[in-house]
């Protein structure tokens, strides 16, 4: 058994990790080869390039390294055909991954795509593409399904991923804890060093994993925390960054604001949430990180006037975060672009913060929210493709006979 995955993200590492590990126990000794992480590698599989190679956004950089994406996919259609591989399973990264997994039903090799794109949200016309790519498409999202139905493309809902990570009931103070250790860990704290109080309210901010995210959204959130800690006494702030590079230059921002008691650490921004009492951030999968948690949040987005035309223009839903994506309704504020004032954002974040009726019915509400998403995913994945392969199986013995 030859099994191919190509992933060229750190997310879809993660992914194609649980997804070997679960597949292993279905087949110990098929070979797992294609593009892949460390994560993936350290289960067995092997890389025939470094996932970086992949791992191109937006609009303009995939142009710019075009002729080495088109050598690297020509690469692996040839190595997958050349060496019968049974099934080759895209995960995420669709601009990359249709191609090839087209190419290589044609070719009579049964194609897998793992994480749907977001055919729900924009640029829905793709879906005719991928109906001709896959034998199998694998979604997170359970509303993600009846779009594919419609084109009769074969499709399962396997759960997400994270939603397996989170328990569905939260200790805070047991996360309280954990968060005050971190932050006497003087190699994890970056800048600034509050005396952490159980008793004292805490809001988590997250701006942003990109330089261009925290340049538009940083300075809108301090002066939203500025107007909060005016209003709520003793309120602490603590800004968990994504990497070096957002640690640095969210400091350089803080120079005009020497006053905020703000700590900013380094990673661990799901210890962070957990002990928050409401979380600040920017839309993205932070949002669906803070709903698995169960907390009040407030999602912001801005970018360039240019690209916010554009997207705006394409975009098919009413909403941008997981939270209000999945329940269909307006469970948390999104104050998008010129809608995200200062006056606007402080009125949702003093809200959330001091309203306990509020916290109650949110949490119920993404309570029931993580178990309509709670799948156990990887192994649902690796039974689903299981049950792909048997059917082939099954199909060539039929016509043998």
């Amino acid at each position: 058994m030859k099994i191919g995955i190509v992933s060229g993200e750190m997310s879809g590492d993660i992914l194609g990790a649980g997804l070997i590990r679960e597949l292993k126990l279905i087949y110990p000794d098929a070979e797992y080869i294609g593009i892949g992480g460390e994560r993936m590698i350290n289960e067995g599989f092997i890389s025939l390039f470094p996932i970086d190679r992949l791992s191109v956004m937006g609009f303009i950089e995939p142009l710019k390294r075009l002729p080495e994406l088109l050598s690297i996919r020509k690469h692996l259609y040839q190595y997958f055909t050349n060496h019968n591989f049974d099934v080759v399973i895209g995960i995420d990264s669709p601009g990359f991954n249709t191609t090839l997994e087209e190419k290589l039903k044609k070719a009579g090799v049964k194609t897998v795509h793992y994480v749907s794109p977001s055919v729900w949200a924009w640029r829905q016309g793709r879906i005719k593409k991928i109906a001709r790519a896959v034998d199998l498409m694998l979604t997170l999202l359970p509303f993600e399904t009846a779009i594919y139905q419609q084109y009769n493309v074969p499709v399962k809902f396997v759960g997400h991923p994270l939603a397996d990570q989170f328990p569905l009931e939260h200790d805070q103070l047991k996360a309280q804890e954990t968060l005050s250790q971190l932050l006497n860990n003087k190699a994890l704290v970056n800048q600034g060093n509050i005396e952490y109080k159980k008793n004292a309210p805490l809001l988590a901010c997250l701006p942003g994993s990109r330089n261009g995210e925290v340049s538009l959204i940083g300075p809108v959130f301090w002066d939203v925390i500025t107007r909060c800690c005016d209003t709520v006494k003793n309120l602490q702030i603590v800004v968990p960054t994504a990497n070096k590079q957002r640690a640095e230059q969210i400091k350089e921002q803080l120079k005009g604001y020497p006053n905020l008691p703000i700590t900013i650490i380094d990673g661990h921004s799901h210890e962070v949430m957990a002990a928050a009492d409401a979380v600040l951030l920017a839309s993205g999968t932070t949002a669906l990180e803070a709903m698995l948690l169960k907390k009040p949040m407030v999602v912001v987005y801005k970018m360039a006037k240019l690209s916010y035309w554009i997207i705006s223009s394409l975009l098919k839903t009413p909403y941008v975060s997981l939270p209000n994506l999945l329940a269909d309704k307006a469970l948390v504020p999104e104050l998008i672009q010129e809608n995200a004032t200062v006056d606007a954002i402080t009125d949702q974040i003093l809200q959330k913060l001091q309203s306990e009726e509020y916290k109650h019915e949110i949490m119920e509400a993404f309570t029931q929210l993580h178990e309509k998403i709670k799948g156990d995913a990887d192994r649902s994945a690796a039974k689903a493709i299981h049950d792909l392969l048997a059917s082939g199986i099954a199909n060539n013995r039929c016509d043998n006979a």
